[in-house]
This record gives structure tokens, sequence and C-alpha cells, in this order.
């Protein structure tokens, strides 16, 4: 018995289902406790390998941690309530500036690239056998690593998680701990247990992750480091190159460790990229996709790394999906190859729109940051309460909940369309909500 929900099952999937459905439900909490093996295939009358097996099956699906003699619980958020589901209510005219997009005017128009890329079918249809990256996408991505002093080969996926999904299958087992940065990506906090694997929060500042910090997850026996180049959601961050040289200095002395970087800030920031790759990690993977500069629909990522990491992602996906859309592909290719959301123009209009809200913030002693990137992050001393306050006024912002292991709270602010005369609104009704105190604990 858990309480009043009572577990159920003679086979592990029967278990393990049920045990989905009480989580699902709300009826069995994040943090619950699971009664030990012996315990429960007494209780249901099973061997004790079939409990075994269907704890099993939940840890893989990222529903319940184990850890040894001291047993089995419930996630503290488990895959099955992901955080993007951490939601506030947008009022009428409310300014909802929590959803991490990019501004739609910033994109580019798809129209001509799509209709390059239909005519380019039209005469040479994609038929099976036929290669699985397109010829032109792959020339670019290889243009573009190389001049950033990335070689090897090259893999198309749907996408940045997507790509970072599959390098960890690549590697990595169920119950493997990885290194992330907190706060970071709630996508990718989310995913680890939902592949089975554990996060190990690396604190970082505005220059990326900090040194002692990464070393510190290396030596609790982090097996994987996911790591963000530029851009870096929630807070901006970008690695310098004096950062990233220390970074390389720590990774040395693990070899066997997975390095990723994620770079998807590539094409909307005019932070120079300093990799971290060639330090130490023998399999490595940088990934580049299209949805921040070309628009989230585009699911094509591109990724580098070395011959072992591309070639088990590439054979993977040849076993399930095969390939990445050539229409996709091409379209991105035409939108690459024509510059039609030229770098420069959109980094710089994006800088400003982060700067004016920066600069209004400090102005009035608000600790915040953003020095990359769509975001800014703003610490506070409790998410609950500021974000109620700013709702009130007209504001929602995204709660720091979504993106935090062990990091103080903090709220996400998405500039990416905001305008000065709203960064100055923004920042006066910010203040009046943190009063005198002028905000949260530091990011770091």
């Amino acid at each position: 018995m858990l309480g009043d929900y009572p577990l159920k099952g003679r086979r592990a999937s029967e278990i393990a289902a049920h045990i989905e459905q009480g989580v699902s439900s709300g009826q069995l909490a994040p943090g619950t406790a699971l009664p030990p093996l012996r315990d429960l295939a007494a209780e249901l009358g099973v061997n004790p390998n079939t409990v075994a097996a269907a704890y099993r099956l939940l840890r893989d699906r990222g529903v319940i941690e184990t850890a040894g003699r001291k047993g089995s619980r419930i996630l503290p958020r488990p895959a099955l309530t992901p955080r993007d589901l951490i939601r506030i209510p947008v009022p009428a005219q409310a300014s909802d500036l929590s959803t991490g997009n990019p501004d739609p005017a910033l994109l580019p128009d798809l129209g001509p690239a799509l209709a390059a890329a239909a005519e380019a079918l039209r005469a040479e249809p994609v038929l099976y056998g036929h290669p699985r990256i397109d010829a032109g996408l792959l020339d670019l991505a290889r243009t573009s690593f190389e001049a950033d002093g990335l070689h090897g080969p090259i893999a198309v996926a749907s996408g940045a998680l997507d790509t970072v999904e599959r390098a960890l299958g690549a590697w990595l087992r169920p119950g493997d701990p990885v290194a992330v940065e907190d706060p970071g990506w709630g996508s990718l906090l989310d995913l680890l247990p939902a592949m089975g694997l554990r996060p190990e929060p690396v604190r970082l500042d505005d220059e990326g992750l900090l040194p002692d910090s990464l070393a510190a997850a290396l030596a609790e026996g982090a097996r994987a480091v996911v790591v963000t180049s530029r851009a870096q959601n929630p807070t901006g961050a970008a690695l310098t190159a004096r950062r990233a040289a220390e970074l390389r200095a720590v990774l040395a002395g693990h070899p066997g460790v997975l390095l990723i970087e994620d770079d998807h800030g590539h094409g909307m920031v005019d932070q120079p990229y300093h990799p971290l790759v060639g330090a130490g990690p023998r399999h490595w993977a940088v990934v580049r996709s299209a949805a921040k500069a070309y628009g989230p629909d585009l699911r094509v990522s591109v990724m580098v790394g070395d011959e072992e990491t591309v070639g088990r992602v590439a054979g993977r996906l040849r076993l399930g999906a095969g390939w990445v859309s050539h229409l996709l592909q091409r379209t991105v290719a035409e939108l690459w190859r024509t510059d039609a959301a030229p770098a420069a123009s959109v980094a710089a209009a994006y800088r400003t729109r982060r700067e004016a809200l920066l600069g209004e913030l400090a102005a009035r002693g608000i600790e915040a940051h953003g020095v990359s990137g769509l975001n800014v992050w703003v610490p506070v001393p409790d998410e609950t309460s500021a974000l109620a306050a700013l709702v009130q006024r007209g504001w929602v912002a995204a709660p720091g909940a979504r993106y935090r292991i062990q990091s103080p709270p903090g709220l996400r602010f998405t500039a990416a369309r905001l305008e000065a005369a709203d960064a100055r609104r923004l920042a006066e009704d910010l203040a009046d909500v943190l009063g005198s105190g002028g905000g949260g604990s530091r990011l770091v």
C-alpha cells in the first residue's frame, strides 16, 4: 500500500503501468518511496524478479529513480509531467514573455526557399536508397564547422534535442550521470530521466559553466557533459575564450567522457564560438539547429563529431526514421545559401532588445543576466509571489522552476519582441514587485 493507492499487477508491465497511472493522476506524488522489491513481491504474490523488472521499466521511462540501498522513489519531476507544462495562464491584454520564441518578424519568408526545394525534388525525387543528407546542406554545414576548427563526419537529425538524445543514447546506459547546466534547458532536464539518466547539476555564470563545478561533477562520475556554447537557455550565458580554455583544462583529464556542445544560437548571436572539443574527450558532438534562426517548425539540425559517435547516431537514425525529410533539408540549405536571415542584423536586433531591458533593470538596482540570445534571467527571492504580482501588472514570465535543479530561484523573460518603452514599464513594475531589495540570490 502507498497511502490510499494499492499497487496491482501480476506481470512487470502491469505493475509498471499501474504505478505510471498513479503518477499521472497525482495519486502518487513526486518523491514517494516505493516498497522494497521483496515486500511488494510478497504483497502481490509474484516473484521478486518480476517487481525488479517493473522497476527497471519505470526507471528507463524516467518515472522513478533507484539508489541502491536507499530504495526507489518517484522522481521529483517525472517524465510524465514535463517542465513545459508548468504554465502561467495569460490574461487578456497581458504581455506573454514566457515563450522563448524568436521574433516572427526576424524569421525569413519560407515561400521562396520551399518553392526552390520543391522544384529540386520535382527534378530529382528522393526515393529509397537516396543519400540521406542533402548535398547542398552537407557542404554548407561542413564549411561552417570547419571555419570554427571542427573537422569530422556530419549527421542530420530533427532538431537539437533529437540530436542530443541520439548522441547520449549512443554511449550511455540507464543510471549514468550527465553533467548539465543549472539553471539549464528544461527540455533537456526532462529528457535525461526519460532516458533513465541522472542529471548532475553544474553551476554557471555569464561566461558559461564554472570550471570548479564541472570538475566536481566529473569527479562524481558524470559520463557525459552537455554544454550550451551561446544563447544559453534560460540565462543567456555565452562561453568566452578565457572560460573555454579553463573548461578544456578540466576536460583534458577525462578522455572517456562524452562531450556534447549545443550551439543552437548559431545564426542569431554575435558572440564568437569558442569550442571545447579537442581538449580530451575522445567522443564528442557539436550540434547546430535551424529553429532559432529560421523558425521552430523547421526540425533540422546538423551535427559534427568523432567518427564513432556520428556513425552510431546515423546508424540508429537509419533503423528508425530513416532520414530527415529532404524537403526540409533543402529548404534550410536554401535559406542558409541565400542568407535569408542575415545573422549580423538578427543578432543586433536581439542584442538591442536584451540590452534595453538589462539597462532598465540595472538602473533600478535589479540583477539580471542575458549576454546573448533571446532571454533575460532575473534572480528573485520567491518565484510564486513575483509571478503572481507581475501577472496583476500585465506581464507573464516563465517560472524558474522549469529550468532549475539546485540553483536559486529566478524568472526568465523572453526579450525577443520587447520594445524599449515596454522594457521600461516592465523594469518599473518588477522594481515595485521586488521592493528595495533589488531581487533574489545571485545566479552563482
